[in-house]
């Protein structure tokens, strides 16, 4: 049926016609607005893609599980070191030094910590798995998926504040939260006894390590010869995708160990709660605890504060679950709250750096 007409044989649209062109017109995307959107999906998505990809390899055994620790070693004592000890050199002193990024994030950390053991502490959800659950709720995955990422999207000047909050994490919040696990423990030891051998372990570490001596070159402006600055640089340039095919594997085996053991069940009750935390509640409280401060007079910049945000925004770090298998706490929860937290994160960190970029 052709187009109503006049009498004098011009066409007359028809109301309901016009209407729902109008409304289509309405709600179709404003292609404006939907490239920023695929611009932050182009740079997350084959981050979570590599998490994906040694996932798959653990699941399906091509990647034997015997040959996860070796490559969590080749990131843990190589590649990510001299990767942030890369960023540390090229980062002026003066952000690597931030006291006001620093004391922000800790506040937030503490806040974090307390908060989730005192929701989780209850029923069979004892001292041990309620700080290891507080600790996968504030520590974000900042060393292997942080840094890389957040430098890809917002450029070298993030890896400044996101270094600063690795040595937060690894020097409070872990060794706050193994000391608090310490607190129902029958084996002996107590909390100041285990947050003194947090401290040891952190001291073993050789990401500290590679942080403050890149800090060190930075400020002394030294220079090092041509063949030592590429073998570092080669080494730096495989943290990125080997640490985050490690992520995926070891949430894997994780994920498979934990199946395996039938000595109890996990609830969803026990594990889900607290991904949503880390993953909605640690940005939100960064957001609040930062903009205060700022309306307070603490001069925290800008910039500083979208990079902490979206580090909170990140998902549990995967190191977590070895630390919580070391002493004895529930690594089927702990595996589940990191594997939930990091499959939710594309949608949920992508959404918040399209929030925080001013989309």
């Amino acid at each position: 049926m052709g187009p109503a007409r006049h009498l004098n044989g011009s066409a007359k649209p028809v109301p309901w016609l016009r209407c729902l062109s109008a409304r289509w017109q309405a709600r179709r995307p404003n292609p404006a607005t939907m490239e920023p959107v695929l611009h932050i999906l182009t740079v997350t998505f084959p981050f979570f893609a590599l998490v994906l990809c040694g996932y798959l390899a653990a699941r399906r055994g091509m990647l034997p599980l015997a040959a996860i620790p070796g490559l969590n070693g080749f990131v843990l004592f190589f590649a990510l070191p001299c990767m942030l000890y890369r960023f540390g050199a090229s980062t002026p002193i003066t952000e690597l030094l931030d006291v006001h990024v620093a004391l922000t994030y800790l506040v937030c950390a503490l806040v974090m910590v307390g908060f989730v053991v005192a929701v989780t502490l209850h029923g069979r959800i004892g001292w041990n798995d309620a700080a290891f659950g507080a600790l996968v709720g504030a520590f974000p995955n900042t060393g292997f998926m942080g840094v890389p990422l957040l430098v890809a999207l917002l450029g070298a000047k993030a890896a400044g504040p996101a270094i600063v909050t690795i040595l937060v994490d690894m020097v409070f919040t872990s060794s706050l939260c193994i000391a608090l696990s310490r607190l129902g423990g029958t084996d002996g030891v107590s909390a100041t006894q285990a947050a003194k051998n947090a401290l040891k372990g952190v001291a073993a570490n050789p990401m500290p390590w590679s942080i403050l001596l890149g800090a060190l070159v930075s400020a002394l402006q030294i220079e090092f010869p041509k063949p030592v600055v590429t073998t570092v640089g080669l080494l730096a340039d495989a943290a990125s995708p080997v640490a985050l095919f490690t992520i995926g594997a070891v949430l894997a085996r994780s994920q498979m160990l934990a199946k395996d053991d039938k000595t109890h069940e996990v609830h969803w009750q026990e594990y889900v709660p607290v991904a949503l935390i880390k993953l909605f509640l640690h940005p939100l409280l960064v957001l609040l605890v930062g903009v205060s401060a700022v309306s307070l007079g603490v001069p925290i910049d800008k910039f500083a504060l979208t990079v902490l945000v979206l580090l909170a925004a990140l998902p549990s770090a995967s190191n977590v679950s070895l630390l919580a298998e070391r002493f004895g706490a529930d690594n089927g929860r702990i595996a589940r709250i990191i594997l939930v937290s990091t499959a939710a994160a594309f949608f949920t960190f992508s959404g918040a750096v399209a929030l925080m970029v001013g989309i």
